[in-house]
């Protein structure tokens, strides 16, 4: 009989069947039925029928081919059932975007309330701290609860069908984009606070670099093949946009000076674990050395959130300094450049 046919086991592990490419191989103790797999396929048969759990966890097999996004993680995945209810359910048993969820989740909370308490101490801290102060923080805090916050929902959401998964992952990049962006204003604030028409000049750049950057992830005509590679292209100049103010600022005010306004060598820190994490995410390291062994824990794409978090724990460090140099140390006031 040709074509494929589904079967359910006792534990809710679905299971698909082709006599074309596979063959039915019954486990005696469980009575669990697991396909073998063409080579190309083949996944780990020992152990198999374990490691999916008993909430309706699905192998990589039996992925619609739209789902099939990273052929070393092989199992862990959440039945589909197109239900918000049920895609909310499944923040409280682990499967493998479990890790993915929760990290994005708890950090765009904690950004919530770091951004309240700067609220409230801004002002009290220095006397001539303005809204301007405010308002470059606010910059900063709402592309990280943006970027967090966008970034959880996708993973809750994307086992909910195809259309839902596409629009949450707009709704992701639009989230890196908030923060690359939210980013750079305190740098370019305090960095060129008495250059106003390069600081000016700057964050126009960056935020139209934003904007496109926003288009192409949300258009659909952007989001085709023919265009990967000027999206791809955007996305690193948007990225790599602070480097050429930031090589500015040191030819006026030397590395030791632009580290007093901008916490420059923190800046650099936050961009290479950006980088770090990004790489390890491409190249899909650890996962690809073991498939199977990271499906749970410790995939690149968990790894990915980390350094995410990190590198934004690291920036807001960086600007706290910042903006405590520029009124304490007297950058604020500024004077004629020799």
């Amino acid at each position: 009989m040709s074509g494929t046919s589904t079967s359910k086991s006792p534990a809710g592990l679905r299971h698909r069947r082709s006599s074309s490419s596979t063959t039915t191989i019954t486990e005696p103790k469980t009575g669990l039925t697991s396909p073998t797999l063409t080579p190309a396929q083949s996944l780990p048969r020992k152990g198999k029928a374990e490691k999916a759990s008993s909430r309706l966890l699905l192998l990589w097999d039996d992925l619609p081919p739209w789902r099939r996004d990273n052929a070393f993680i092989h199992s862990g995945y959440r039945d589909m059932r197109a239900s918000y209810v049920h895609s909310f359910q499944s923040l409280f048993y682990l499967h493998n975007e479990s890790v993915n969820i929760w990290s994005h989740l708890v950090g765009a909370l904690v950004a919530v309330a770091c951004a309240a308490y700067v609220y409230y101490v801004i002002h009290p801290r220095y006397e001539e701290a303005t809204s301007s102060d405010v308002f470059v923080f606010a910059c900063f805090f709402t592309g990280a609860i943006l970027c967090l916050g966008m970034s959880a929902t996708y993973h809750a959401l994307s086992d909910h069908s195809q259309a839902v998964a596409k629009w949450g992952n707009k709704l992701d990049y639009t989230g890196i984009v908030a923060l690359i962006v939210g980013s750079y204003v305190p740098p370019m604030y305090y960095g060129f606070f008495c250059r106003p028409v390069l600081m000016s000049t700057y964050l126009y750049l960056i935020c139209m670099l934003g904007a496109g950057c926003g288009v192409v992830s949300w258009v659909e005509r952007f989001r085709t093949p023919k265009w990967r590679p000027y999206r791809a292209s955007m996305f690193i100049g948007l990225g790599l946009s602070g480097v050429v103010p930031v090589i500015h600022g040191v030819t006026i005010y030397g590395y030791s000076g632009l580290e007093n306004r901008m916490s420059i060598s923190l800046v650099i820190a936050q961009g290479a674990m950006y980088i770090i994490g990004a790489v390890l995410y491409a190249m899909r390291w650890p996962e690809r050395s073991s498939p199977g062994s990271f499906d749970i824990w410790g995939s690149s794409h968990q790894i990915f959130h980390m350094f995410v978090l990190l590198a934004a724990a690291t920036h807001f460090y960086g600007m706290a300094k910042a903006f405590d140099n520029h009124h304490g140390l007297g950058h604020a006031q500024c004077v004629p450049l020799e």
